[in-house]
C-alpha cells in the first residue's frame, strides 16, 4: 500500500500556521506530481501548493476556510484508485499506518509555486513529458493564444509564471531561449486537464455590530505578531522639514509617463542609503548585518484588513520608470494576494506614507529584522523666511525616522536625513538619471 500524507507547507520563515483558501482537487481526483492541489493563504499571500506524488487525492483533512499547524497532514494520496476507501480508513483512525510511506518528503522553505522536485537542475519547465504551468499564466497563455511549448519558465525551478506570458504576447515573437526538447511520449491514457484557474475571491466585509467579537485575519495575526516581536528593541525617532517644491515641479512633469509619488520617494531614500549603508543595515546577535543591496519595503493597507509591505528591490539602481512600473504591479498583486514571498519579506529599509491621507506628522513603528522605518507626511503650503528676509510660501513635509538604537545612533539619522533633503530640494532631477 502507498499513500501518502499533504502537508502544511511553510511559506514563510515566519508562518506557524495556514489557512486552507480552496482545495484546486476534489476527493477521489487524479493528481499529478507538481500538479496545483491546494491553495493556501500564508500570513501575506495566497500561494498556489503542489503535491510531490502522482496518485489520487483520497481523503481532505483540513477543509477550506480551516487553518492547520504547519507541518501537519492536510490531506492523503493515494496511488491507486483501490487505495481511496484505505486512505480514508487511515483518516478515521489517526493517520497513515506504518505500512504507508513513512518518511514524507521535507517541506520546503517556501513551497509556493514549484517545489525542488519539480524542476531538474537545470531550471527546466519542462517535467517528465509535461509542463510546469502556473495555473494563473494557463489561464493567461488561453486568454492570449500564446504557446506554453514556446517559453521558457522564469519561476522558481523554471516553473511558467504569469510573466512570462505577458512578455511574450507583448513582444509578439518568441524570446531568445535555449532550445526545449520535445515532451517525452505519454503513455496511452486518459489526458489529465489542468486545475481550474484561480480568481482570487475578494474576502467578505464583516459588519461591525456592538458585543460582537469578530476573529482576526491572517494577515492581521502576522501584524500582531511583528508588532509584539517589536517591543523589546530598544528605538529612537528623529524628525525633519523637507522642502518639496522641486520634487512637486518634477512629479508634474513625468506622472503622465506612469511615475509615481512613491516611486520617487522610494529612488530619493535609496540613493540617499548609498551613503548611509548603516541605515540599511540590521541588528543581529552576531553584529551588524551590512546588506549588499537596497531594498525599499513600503507599506500598504490591505482591503480586508492588515498590512503588507511590497519590495521595490534595488531601488537604488533601477531607472524611475522601471521602479513605478514595477510598483504599480506590486500593488496589484499584493491585493490579489499573489506576491511570491521574496516579493515582501526582502527588505532592507521601510517607508510608510501616511502624507497620501493627509496626515501631517506621524512616528512609524520599527518592522522586525530592519534598521530604520521613514514615516513621511503630507506635503503643504507653508509660509517660510527666505534667506533674503523675506517671507513666501513653500511646499513642505514632515519625516520621522525610527532606528534600531542598538546600532544607529541620532547623529547617523539626523545626517541622512540632512543629505535626504538636500537631494530632495536641491536635486530632484537626479533621480530620473
Amino acid at each position: 500500500m502507498s499513500i501518502h500524507e499533504v502537508f502544511m507547507p511553510a511559506l514563510s520563515s515566519t508562518m506557524t500556521e495556514g489557512k486552507i483558501v480552496s482545495w484546486v482537487k476534489s476527493p477521489g481526483d487524479k493528481v499529478e506530481k507538481g500538479e496545483t492541489v491546494v491553495v493556501v493563504e500564508s500570513d501575506k499571500a495566497d500561494m498556489d501548493v503542489e503535491t510531490f506524488y502522482e496518485g489520487f487525492l483520497a481523503h481532505i483533512i483540513v477543509e477550506a476556510g480551516e487553518t492547520a499547524p504547519v507541518g501537519s497532514a492536510i490531506a492523503f494520496i493515494a496511488e491507486t484508485e483501490a487505495e481511496i476507501e484505505q486512505a480514508k480508513s487511515l483518516a478515521n483512525s489517526g493517520g497513515v499506518a506504518a505500512s504507508a510511506t513513512s518518511s514524507p518528503e521535507p517541506i520546503p522553505a517556501t513551497a509556493s509555486a514549484a517545489t525542488p522536485a519539480l524542476a531538474s537542475q537545470n531550471g527546466s519547465n519542462h517535467k517528465e513529458g509535461r509542463l510546469v504551468v502556473s495555473p494563473r499564466a494557463r489561464k493567461l497563455a488561453k486568454e492570449l493564444k500564446v504557446d506554453l511549448t514556446t517559453l521558457q519558465g522564469s519561476g522558481p525551478h523554471g516553473r511558467i509564471v504569469a510573466e512570462d506570458v505577458e512578455a511574450l504576447s507583448n513582444k509578439g515573437k518568441q524570446p531568445a531561449t535555449s532550445p526545449v526538447a520535445p515532451p517525452a511520449p505519454v503513455p496511452t491514457s486518459a489526458p489529465v486537464a489542468p486545475p481550474a484557474p484561480r480568481t482570487p475571491a475578494p474576502a467578505p466585509v464583516v459588519a461591525a455590530v456592538p458585543g460582537q467579537i469578530v476573529p482576526l485575519t491572517t494577515f492581521q495575526n502576522a501584524v500582531v505578531r511583528n508588532m509584539v516581536a517589536t517591543i523589546s528593541v530598544p528605538v529612537f525617532r528623529v524628525g525633519y522639514t523637507i522642502t518639496t517644491d522641486g520634487l512637486d515641479k518634477l512629479y508634474k512633469q513625468i506622472k503622465s509617463k506612469g511615475v509615481t509619488m512613491t516611486a520617487l520617494l522610494a529612488k530619493a531614500v535609496a540613493m540617499t542609503l548609498q551613503k548611509h549603508p548603516l541605515l540599511n543595515a540590521s541588528y543581529s546577535d552576531q553584529g551588524i548585518v551590512y546588506h549588499s543591496d537596497i531594498n525599499i519595503s513600503v507599506a500598504v493597507a490591505m482591503d480586508d484588513g492588515g498590512l503588507i509591505t511590497p519590495v521595490l528591490q534595488n531601488a537604488d539602481a533601477v531607472d524611475i520608470y522601471s521602479l513605478s512600473r514595477t510598483w504599480k504591479s506590486l500593488v496589484e498583486r499584493a491585493r490579489a494576494k499573489q506576491l511570491q514571498p521574496q516579493e515582501y519579506n526582502s527588505g532592507t529599509f521601510t517607508l510608510s506614507n501616511l502624507g497620501m491621507f493627509g496626515v501631517d506628522k506621524f512616528d512609524a513603528i520599527l518592522p522586525p529584522g530592519q534598521g530604520s522605518i521613514l514615516a513621511i507626511g503630507a506635503s503643504r503650503p507653508q509660509v517660510v523666511a527666505t534667506p533674503d528676509g523675506l517671507f513666501g510660501v513653500r511646499q513642505q513635509m514632515q519625516v520621522n525616522i525610527t532606528s534600531d538604537h542598538r546600532i544607529i545612533y541620532g547623529a547617523h539619522a539626523a545626517a541622512f536625513l540632512q543629505d535626504l533633503a538636500k537631494l530632495i530640494e536641491t536635486n530632484p532631477q537626479s533621480l530620473t538619471l
